[in-house]
């Protein structure tokens, strides 16, 4: 065996917030003190390496002295913690309003994940996977998100499965607790969005008969996507800096807990908790 040394970029005061959270955790649940393979730092340590570099977790966990089994488990655990940190849509509506936003963004991501065999029926009454996502040729769990004017990522919505169309995701998750705000802050989406009602302004589609649109809607789209754009952003945040959300082979219904999560994260990197 070769061992090797390595480096996590992430900084001390984000390990330190981690901590402090597991810390409390083992608190509520009585813990008692030396019972545990890891401290909460070492945890702490262990946890945002495999959001940030997204490494095998059984191999992960050997590095720290792990089992596989209790690997998954402090795993778990932390995501539990970290996803209870994130905003309720309420909260993050009522704070952008008290902020002032001009605007909100609305987009939904399907987020990667292995096969999952969970069957449904179509529309047209066949059996279909219910994880497996058309927009994407693969299997993968459907999150909303609500973005900032400059894309930052203000909450993300528990997941639906891969299948369910945006429009539909919303209407469950984001929609009913949005419309209020949306009467002074309205909400931009994409074309996936038509007919989401009052205060959602998506993009006019191309005429099914072959006429081209009028040039004030035109114009109309050009805004709204130069507008909407901003809100790719807000996912490549989460994703990018987060690559444990790029593909996940834990269990599809645990994607919208890895999501809020990584928003957490996001947030106390960028000084928007502490």
């Amino acid at each position: 065996m070769i061992t090797y040394p390595a480096m996590l970029d992430v900084s001390r005061d984000l390990i330190r917030f981690v901590a402090r959270l597991l810390r409390q955790e083992r608190a509520a649940r009585g813990t008692r003190k030396g019972t545990r393979a890891l401290t909460c730092w070492f945890q702490a340590v262990f946890v945002v390496a495999w959001f940030r570099q997204r490494p095998n977790l059984t191999l992960h966990g050997k590095a720290f002295g792990l089992s596989q089994a209790t690997a998954y488990r402090y795993l778990h655990e932390a995501i539990d913690v970290l996803a209870d940190q994130a905003p309720d849509l309420h909260s993050a509506l009522h704070r952008a309003a008290g902020e002032g936003l001009p605007h909100l963004i609305l987009d939904g991501k399907v987020f990667d994940a292995d096969r999952c065999r969970i069957k449904t029926t179509s529309v047209k009454g066949a059996q279909i996977d219910a994880w497996y996502a058309g927009k994407t040729s693969d299997f993968g769990g459907n999150v909303q998100a609500l973005f900032a004017p400059d894309g930052f990522p203000l909450w993300t919505s528990d997941v639906e499965p891969g299948g369910v169309p945006d429009i539909d995701a919303a209407r469950t998750h984001v929609l009913p607790a949005a419309y209020p705000y949306a009467r002074t802050m309205p909400i931009l989406a994409d074309p996936g969005y038509q007919g989401a009602g009052h205060g959602v302004y998506t993009p006019f589609k191309q005429p099914a008969d072959g006429n081209g649109l009028s040039i004030d809607n035109r114009t109309y789209n050009h805004l709204i996507r130069a507008l909407r754009c901003l809100g790719e952003r807000g996912f490549a945040l989460l994703t990018q800096r987060w690559t444990a959300l790029q593909h996940t082979t834990l269990g599809p219904s645990r994607i919208g807990d890895l999501a809020r999560a990584a928003l957490v994260l996001v947030h106390f990197e960028h000084r928007k908790i502490s």
